[in-house]
């Protein structure tokens, strides 16, 4: 009898294997279909690269490239220059006797001198960029700040007035100012001026920022450049407190960065994390951490598009996207314990996605336990019968 019963299992564990290897549930790839996706042949061109202390540092320095200070630079003087919109008042004196504004007021600040001032009306500057002023015709004002302004316009009436001496004062600033958006509590506008404000000024002019700051990323957009630090290390580190230029954007960004976690985790779900970074330690107590029962202690992998220039990468010729990454997946080995220094400072990045392989014999349990579904039912339909 017993023979019959090993003839059922038999055929059970034939037609499990038969129906069920190809399609036991999985988190995802294991740890070698992982490491074959690096074979030259793999026309995704993914390159596989080992966490080590080397890489941690080298990857560490790349992040340091592209602060405010180096990016958008540290000078401090600042020229008012004028544009389209902006409104001026054009000042002019002429020294006694006056003769060709001798109509207009005396200034009472001219003492003895009796200089005559006349003021204009404020005007606009035009879509074109000029002004018009009395005697000296049409002047071209964007660009110009209002001491090269107002010497234009001392140049013009040299010959027709006495001594002339101009002042342009800006009336309305509409053009040299810096926008402020965000999470700020009131974004806004805030003009320049020649004390030259810089980036914590503007965040102070905003009413400063609604959350914490250690979780705040700031954006500076001038021109075509773009570039970001958290909020923290702009108040650490008083170089990235850089001048301001008129046309800036500053954006206070909230936790704008996350990564997924994936695999044999504790939690498989998108976690933000700090606009000042967190390291692959961090990372995976965030996640839960290693599940014991089922996780490939030498499967941790965090995939990533990296900058072309970042390594010295493994297989050659590297393949990138259409946006000039490079398909990368670092690999981590936590049975070693060196590792678990290096993830200590290895820096995660926004949108990494940190997945952790299944244990080989997590997949021969999984296996068994298809058999056993399989086998039993059988088993106890034959005992019925008989």
């Amino acid at each position: 009898m017993s023979r019959l019963y090993c003839h059922v299992f038999f055929a059970a564990v034939t037609l499990a294997s038969l129906g069920g290897c190809s399609s036991i549930p999985t988190s995802g790839p294991s740890s070698s279909q992982i490491n074959r996706a690096a074979a030259p042949a793999n026309p995704a061109g993914i390159q596989i690269v080992d966490v080590t202390d080397d890489v941690a540092r080298k990857l560490f320095a790349e992040r340091n490239v592209g602060d405010f200070s180096t990016s958008l630079g540290t000078n401090t003087s600042f020229q008012q220059q004028l544009g389209v919109g902006d409104t001026i008042e054009v000042s002019i004196w002429e020294a006694p006797p006056a003769t060709l504004f001798g109509a207009s007021q005396v200034d009472s600040r001219g003492g003895a001198s009796n200089a005559r001032v006349t003021v204009l009306p404020d005007q606009t500057i035009d879509g074109d960029g000029k002004i018009n002023v009395p005697f000296a015709g049409e002047l071209r004002a964007v660009g110009r700040t209002p001491s090269e302004l107002q010497r234009d316009i001392a140049a013009r009436l040299k010959n027709l007035a006495h001594d002339p001496q101009v002042l342009v004062k800006l009336s309305r600033n509409a053009t040299s100012y810096v926008t402020v958006v965000g999470d700020v509590t009131t974004s806004n506008r805030m003009p320049l001026s020649a004390r030259g404000e810089r980036l914590l000024d503007a965040l102070a002019a905003a009413g400063g920022v609604n959350q914490p700051v250690d979780k705040i990323t700031i954006q500076v957009t001038r021109g075509d450049t773009v570039v970001s630090l958290p909020l923290e290390t702009v108040i650490r580190d008083p170089r990235q407190n850089v001048p301001l230029h008129a046309g800036d954007v500053v954006t206070a960004l909230f936790q704008p960065f996350s990564f997924t976690s994936l695999g044999a985790t504790g939690k498989n779900q998108e976690i933000n994390f700090e606009a000042q970074g967190i390291t692959l330690a961090q990372a995976l107590a965030r996640s839960g951490g290693l599940e014991d029962s089922r996780s490939d202690a030498q499967g941790v992998f965090i995939f990533r598009l990296e900058d072309a220039k970042a390594l010295q990468w493994p297989n050659s010729p590297v393949r990138t996207t259409a946006d000039g990454k490079v398909p990368v997946v670092y690999r981590v080995n936590l049975r070693d314990p060196n590792s678990f220094f290096v993830a200590q400072s290895f820096m995660m990045d926004n949108k990494d996605l940190l997945y952790v392989s299944n244990a080989p014999i997590a997949e021969v349990q999984k296996f068994l336990n298809v058999v056993f579904s399989v086998a039993y039912p059988v088993i106890t339909g034959v005992q019925t019968f008989r």
